[in-house]
């Protein structure tokens, strides 16, 4: 079993590789996971900022910048 300890020592990255193997292996399983009541929330949020015209965008390059110096 990983510690958080182990996670923290790795980058950020790998950590999202590990996220995105997860969520791999769930589907594969046919692990049906509810998302959590919180993410709903967030989701009209944004549309609301999108539709409001108030959403900034990243492009790949400048995700992947901010994502690296976390």
């Amino acid at each position: 079993m990983l510690a958080m300890e182990q996670i923290s020592r790795t980058s950020s990255s790998e950590r999202v590789e590990a996220m995105e193997l997860l969520w791999e292996s769930f589907s594969k399983e046919g692990i049906d996971y509810p998302s959590p009541n919180w993410d709903g929330e967030v989701l009209v949020e944004r549309s609301e900022m999108i539709e409001s015209g108030n959403a900034t965008w990243l492009t790949v390059d400048e995700f992947q910048a901010r994502l690296m110096s976390r």
